[in-house]
């Protein structure tokens, strides 16, 4: 039977114990740099650690307690609440004042606390009774309130180089205490280069595929020595893994990589990009609402049946499903990209809305105002309107704007538009 601790995944097993195990973020902990200096002088700040999963928040955070010799506190946003919270902070106040002892309060996936929990974890900060280290793969600037991100040092943690995962693999092959080095395993350099392309900087990633590559490695050669090649990589991932967080910062990267190359006219990309987000996991029809506000702010009045292409792909996606529903949001994504541009509509409601704010509800003019009653037209309400229809070419050179904005204009076409241009506007406005 195998022991608790071998029964445990690779990666959990290899998690390091202090900061000379730990690989990466050489900005952070390198000779002078920001960590490396703060446990030098043994006063660790708040801090809030912002990076991809698998980069070393945790452990990093777990090692900065103990290079400090504070107790480390975890609690977990995702079903944490402000009981927690206060708990916590009760015990470290405590710990504080009989020891004399510091407390990290270590709290996983920060970004999940809501506004008022976030407000209660506030004072605590404050008054120095808990040194928060937050983790989070969502920008914090997007999700952790201001008065909080003031008192926290925001760091951010990169994905591990490739040079960092090949340590990483390297050490797990070489340990024997707790990682594989009882095992005899040989990894090849194409193995190694499939694991390290695979895992996206994700130490987590390449240690689980290792383990069960080393598995499969074994299994194939029975009672021989074992070489993990890429055969046993490739039977590991089973498919290529794609890194996308739905809710996260990949998440937003990629769906303005997906809005800039149709933009940009580029159907290649813009097709790749979707294709990724689906990969992924993402909702199509988070996607094709994308592409139906695209169609608008993007192409407009360049192209009006743009609109009705992205409409019938949600429509046709809806009637069909998955599998076959990415073909007509692939044709749709195709005609956006290649349509013509113009963001007329954009800048309109921009100019409309901006001259809104600043001039608030100006009086109507009162000559387009109905006049339903006597008291209406004694007013003035009505008088001087005059019915478009009743004249030549169903025009009349008249400005419909409060009296304040009047002359003022919102829509400039641009030379892309196929509708024609309002009889009052020259070609040289």
């Amino acid at each position: 039977m195998p022991t608790t601790d071998s029964s445990r995944p690779l990666a959990e097993r290899m998690r390091p114990r202090r900061l000379d195990e730990f690989v990466g973020q050489h900005h952070l902990l390198g000779d002078g740099k920001i960590l490396s200096t703060a446990l030098q002088k043994g006063r660790l700040p708040s801090l809030i650690l912002w990076g991809p999963p698998g980069c070393g928040k945790t452990t990093l955070a777990r090692i900065l307690a103990d290079e400090t010799n504070a107790q480390f506190h975890p609690i977990s946003a995702v079903d944490g609440g402000v009981r927690d919270i206060r708990d916590a902070a009760e015990k470290a106040d405590d710990l504080r004042h009989m020891m004399g002892q510091p407390t990290v309060l270590f709290v996983d996936e920060l970004h999940r606390f809501n506004k008022a929990q976030q407000d209660a974890l506030l004072p605590h900060v404050e008054d120095g009774t808990v040194i928060l280290v937050g983790a989070t793969t969502e920008n914090p600037s997007f999700e952790i309130i201001s008065a909080l991100m003031s008192r926290c040092k925001m760091l951010v943690l990169e994905p591990l180089e490739s040079e960092d995962l090949e340590e990483v693999l390297q050490r797990a092959l070489d340990d024997k205490e707790r990682g594989l080095g009882k095992r005899n395993l040989t990894l090849t350099p194409q193995a190694t280069d499939a694991i390290i392309h695979a895992a996206e900087g994700d130490a987590r990633t390449a240690l689980n595929t290792l383990e069960l590559a080393a598995d499969t490695a074994e299994h194939r050669a029975g009672d021989e020595a074992a070489t993990i090649g890429p055969q046993d990589v490739e039977q590991a991932l089973q498919r290529r893994v794609i890194r996308y967080d739905k809710a996260g910062e990949e998440h937003y990267k990629t769906v303005s990589a997906f809005i800039k190359s149709m933009r940009g006219s580029d159907p290649d990309a813009a097709v790749y990009y979707m294709t990724r987000m689906l990969e992924g996991g993402e909702d199509p029809l988070f996607i094709l609402r994308r592409m139906v506000i695209f169609a608008s702010e993007d192409i407009g009045n360049a192209d009006p049946q743009a609109l009705r292409v992205a409409l019938d792909a949600t429509e046709s996606f809806r009637f069909i499903g998955l599998p076959e529903g990415v073909l007509p949001m692939t044709q749709a994504v195709i005609y956006l990209a290649c349509a013509p541009k113009s963001n007329s509509a954009l800048t309109t409601y921009a100019a409309a809305r901006k001259a809104v704010r600043k001039h608030g509800s100006l009086p109507l003019p009162k000559k387009i105002l109905n006049a339903p009653t006597d008291t209406h037209k004694k007013l003035g309400h009505g008088r001087g309107y005059k019915y478009p229809h009743n004249f030549n070419g169903h025009y009349v050179d008249e400005d419909y704007l409060p009296d304040k904005l009047r002359g003022l204009r919102f829509y400039s076409p641009d030379d892309t538009e196929v509708i024609p241009r309002p009889p009052g506007l020259n070609d040289d406005e």
